[in-house]
């Protein structure tokens, strides 16, 4: 992992959790801390500022005055696309968790993980294009299944993707990287790039995490078959 180099920039209200959170990312040393944010509103004034340098991966917070954590996922998603976010709140429930994963957070993180857990995430977010544990993924699934979602596409068929479109969509949902999709089938990482792209456009999806829930919405993966690394 340390020959990554990940730009990180984090938004929270608490300035004793942001200093918490700095010194933990200090420590690391392929992550680099470009600047905090007091709310949403200063994050959106300090990424215009680093228009040049922006980061790879924004730590936010969901309650926030002046702009709160949703508000800025959402208009950071349509200014930013390529910038990945991970919302680490307090709040742990599922009604949160789904508003932050429909915004399009990439990972959702408790304010109380493990430090462990917390750089892991960083790092698999910064890889892989998102990182949901178990228990997000299973209220994704769940979500889904009780009818709370529209399918993107209602009249969809399974016969849309290729097979092996459909082989890298799955793999993807199952949180393997580029290189290891490549290596499980046989193909270059510039060939499953490809196929990523492809399914993103057939699919209207705007990022990674997007795939996934589509996968799920139309029951091209079973979220029991998944087996995150």
């Amino acid at each position: 992992m340390n020959a990554l180099s990940i730009k990180i920039a984090m938004a929270d209200d608490e300035t004793l959790f942001r200093k918490g959170v700095a010194g933990l990312l200090e420590v690391e040393d392929n992550f680099t801390l470009l600047f905090e944010a007091e709310n949403g509103k200063a994050l959106l004034q300090m990424l215009q500022a680093y228009s040049t340098n922006l980061p790879d991966i924004i730590l936010m917070d969901l309650k926030m005055p002046e702009l709160n954590g949703v508000e800025s996922t959402r208009e950071i998603r349509k200014l930013y696309p390529k910038i990945k976010i991970i919302a680490l709140s307090s709040y742990y429930s599922k009604s949160f968790i789904l508003n932050m994963v429909d915004a399009g957070v990439a990972a959702y993180l408790a304010k109380d993980s493990s430090q462990k857990e917390f750089i892991e995430t960083i790092n698999q977010v910064y890889l892989k294009g998102y990182y949901y544990n178990d228990e997000v993924m299973a209220l994704i699934s769940e979500n889904l299944l009780q009818g709370n979602k529209t399918p993107i596409k209602s009249t969809f068929d399974t016969l849309y993707l290729t097979r092996k479109e459909k082989e890298v969509l799955t793999l993807i949902c199952a949180q393997y990287t580029t290189q290891e999709i490549a290596e499980k089938l046989f193909i270059s990482p510039r060939t499953v790039d490809g196929h990523r792209n492809n399914l993103l456009q057939k699919t209207n999806c705007k990022n990674t995490a997007g795939l996934v829930i589509f996968a799920i919405q139309n029951s091209i993966v079973d979220i029991d078959d998944l087996n995150p690394l």
